[in-house]
């Protein structure tokens, strides 16, 4: 039996978490505490943000009002 993965962060020993413990943005494995991109110092976390940023804005551009309806009758 292979032994467990621990947590990547340095200094930390836990177990990895199976179904969520790997970061999409680093591909690095991490323990329930340190899984999130914030709590484990990403490197590449501004450019998550940053790509967030931008679908919210496209799609909040894509999004206008239509004039006939404003109007009162």
């Amino acid at each position: 039996m292979p032994a467990k993965k621990r947590c990547q962060l340095d200094g930390c020993r836990n177990a990895v978490q199976r179904i969520a413990g790997e970061c999409s943005h680093c591909s690095s494995h991490y323990c329930t505490s340190h899984r999130l991109p914030e709590t484990h110092a990403c490197g590449k976390l501004t450019e998550c943000k940053q790509q967030a940023f931008e679908a919210n804005r496209a799609k909040l551009e894509s999004q206008t009002a239509i004039a006939d309806k404003l109007v009162a009758s």
